[in-house]
């Protein structure tokens, strides 16, 4: 078994990921995974980043198959006795323009954000090591979209003994009211990317609680982000921000010194501690 830090980046061949694999195999001491679905782009994306000189290793992660996240586990947990550094940046959206209809985009989009994510978190967390740092990549629309929810979601979402029982109910109803067609009637706002962003950024501090009550002594760091506005194939080309820009905060976040007590739970948006 290899002694070697590892860290795991989700959805790494393009976009963000792909410029967080960048920076931490400039500034991580050890192993960095590129994870994503296809191992075809997955291996593109290796090569590219070995023409700049640098060594990223490749497996193969689609967060939407939980066999595929169980294997990854498996061999993290064989290879290397564990897990350093977890950054889980996959996630999808739909262009305002795409016709198809909002409910099976609200479905699509919470399956693999907040569903897909959360899954990941429940295999891989119990692998992080001491002194570990989790990066859940969310987004300042959360911010935006918690704000039109209704008080009642609002003074959910806030709680600060919000389960994660009950988060999953809310982003199981959000889905139902939308195939109901009575979402807005039931005080959500009209951006499944948002909510299902809300969802993750919830969904972080819910986990760091939880890390608090179960694994103080670790000293495990646990944030969500918002990267900015990044040009991506998400986002598009008159976004502010290149990907390496926007994979800075992410990356501050992995890297926090090994004596830091954080942040931890926080919503971090230019390395800086935004208000929920």
């Amino acid at each position: 078994m290899s002694s070697t830090p590892v860290a795991v980046v989700t959805g790494g061949n393009k976009g963000i990921g792909f410029a967080i694999v960048r920076a931490l195999c400039k500034q991580f001491t050890g192993d960095v995974y590129l994870t994503a679905r296809d191992p075809g782009r997955g291996q593109t994306a290796v090569t590219k980043l070995q023409e700049e000189g640098l060594s990223p290793l490749f497996h193969q992660l689609d967060i939407d198959n939980l066999q595929s996240i169980r294997t990854l586990r498996d061999f993290l947990k064989e290879k290397y006795g564990g897990l350093n550094v977890l950054v889980n940046n996959a996630g999808i959206a739909f262009k305002v323009a795409d016709t198809t209809p909002f409910a099976t985009q609200a479905e699509v989009t919470m399956r693999t954000n907040f569903f897909a994510t959360r899954d990941i978190c429940m295999e891989l967390l119990p692998l992080i090591k001491p002194h570990g740092r989790v990066v859940n990549v969310s987004s300042m629309v959360s911010v935006s979209a918690l704000a039109r929810c209704s008080q009642d979601l609002q003074r959910k979402f806030r709680s600060d003994t919000i389960t994660d029982e009950e988060l999953v109910k809310l982003m199981t109803k959000f889905v139902e009211d939308t195939k109901n067609g009575v979402h807005e009637k039931e005080g959500w706002p009209n951006t499944a990317y948002g909510v299902s962003k809300i969802g993750v950024t919830v969904l972080s501090r819910i986990q760091a609680r939880m890390l608090n009550e179960e694994r103080k002594a670790d000293q495990i760091l646990l944030n969500a982000c918002c990267p900015g506005w990044v040009r991506t194939d998400m986002a598009g080309p008159s976004a502010t921000k290149s990907p390496d820009e926007g994979a800075e905060t992410p990356v501050y976040l992995a890297l926090l010194a090994p004596g830091a007590d954080g942040p931890h739970g926080q919503f971090i948006s230019e390395k800086k501690v935004q208000k929920q």
